[in-house]
C-alpha cells in the first residue's frame, strides 16, 4: 500500500486515504480515527506509567505513607514536559530502543516471577462475571487488552517505511515486510508467555497488568515496574508526536498563528497537561 502507485510513496495514512477516497472524504475518514487512537493511547500510557510508579513505590517501601495515584501520574507526566520538545521523530529513536529493551525485560520478569510464585490456592479459570452482560463486557475488555498489547507503532508505520530507500529494482516493501515479521516475533515472544503463564498461575483473578498481581521478590518486581515506566515513556512519545504536528498545522493554517518556538512550547505543554 505504501508504494501501490509506481513512482509514488504514500508517507502518511492521510495521503493514502485521500488517494483512495478523494481529497476531502479521505481526510474525513482517516484523520478522526487516527486522532482518537493517538489521544486515547496517550491517556492509557499516562495512567499505566503512574500505576507502575505507584506499584514500585508500594513494593520497595511497603511501610511508607500511601500516596494517591494522581501524584504518580503527575510525576510521569513531568518527564514528557522535556521529551515532548524534541524536534523530530528521529530524535526519540534512542528512547524507543530503550523502550523495546525494557519490554523484553519486564515481560520476562513477569512470567518468571509468576512461575516462582506458583499456582495460587483456589485458582479459578471460569468466567469472572456471573451475568450475561458482565461476560460480554469482560469479553470486549479482553479484546481491548490484546489489541493494546500488540498495537505496535501502527500510527507511524508509513512514516517509518518512508525513511527506507526505495527503487523499482529494490522497493522498500521487502525490507519493511521482514522488519514487521521480526518485530511481531519479538512481541509474541514477550507477551504470549506472560498471557499463558499468568493465567495458569492466577486464573481469572489476574490483574490487567500482571505485575500488579505479583509482590515478591520485592526488588525484582520493583525493577520490572520501572522497566514498564521506561517502556511507556517511549511509547507515549511515538503516539504524541503526530498529535503535536496536527495541532500545530491547524493553528498555523486555520487560525493564522505564526510557526514559532513559543507556539511549539505552548501546544506541547498544553497537550501533556490535558
Amino acid at each position: 500500500m505504501h508504494e501501490m502507485v509506481p513512482g509514488r510513496r504514500f508517507d502518511r495514512y492521510r495521503e493514502l486515504g485521500q488517494y483512495a477516497f478523494g481529497e476531502k472524504l479521505g481526510l474525513y475518514i482517516v484523520a478522526p480515527q487516527q486522532l482518537v487512537v493517538e489521544v486515547a493511547v496517550c491517556i492509557v500510557y499516562m495512567v499505566t506509567g503512574g500505576k507502575s510508579l505507584k506499584k514500585f513505590h508500594d513494593t520497595v517501601c511497603s511501610s511508607c505513607k500511601d500516596i494517591k495515584l494522581t501524584y504518580f501520574i503527575m510525576i510521569f507526566a513531568s518527564v514528557h514536559f522535556v521529551l515532548s520538545h524534541l524536534p523530530k521523530f528521529n530524535s526519540i529513536s534512542s528512547v524507543s530502543l530503550a523502550a523495546a529493551a525494557m519490554s523484553l525485560s519486564y515481560s520476562t520478569i513477569a512470567w518468571g516471577a509468576s512461575i516462582h510464585k506458583g499456582v495460587q490456592a483456589d485458582v479459578q479459570y471460569g468466567y469472572k462475571a456471573e451475568t450475561a452482560s458482565g461476560k460480554v463486557l469482560n469479553f470486549f475488555s479482553a479484546l481491548g487488552d490484546v489489541a493494546f498489547a500488540f498495537a505496535g507503532a501502527h500510527n507511524v508505520v508509513l512514516k517509518i517505511q518512508a525513511k527506507i530507500p526505495s527503487t523499482t529494482e529494490k522497493p522498500s516493501k521487502g525490507l519493511m515486510r521482514r522488519a514487521v515479521v521480526v518485530a511481531y516475533i519479538v512481541v509474541a515472544f514477550c507477551y504470549f508467555p506472560v498471557a499463558i503463564i499468568g493465567y495458569w498461575m492466577f486464573g481469572n483473578s489476574v490483574e490487567d497488568d500482571i505485575l500488579i498481581s505479583l509482590e515478591k521478590p520485592a526488588w525484582l518486581i520493583g525493577m520490572a515496574n520501572i522497566f514498564v515506566v521506561i517502556h511507556v515513556i517511549g511509547c507515549y512519545q511515538i503516539y504524541a508526536m503526530p498529535v503535536f504536528k496536527k495541532m500545530e498545522i491547524v493553528l498555523v493554517t486555520k487560525l493564522n498563528f505564526s510557526s514559532t518556538r513559543l507556539l511549539h512550547f505552548v501546544v506541547r505543554n498544553v497537550y501533556v497537561v490535558k
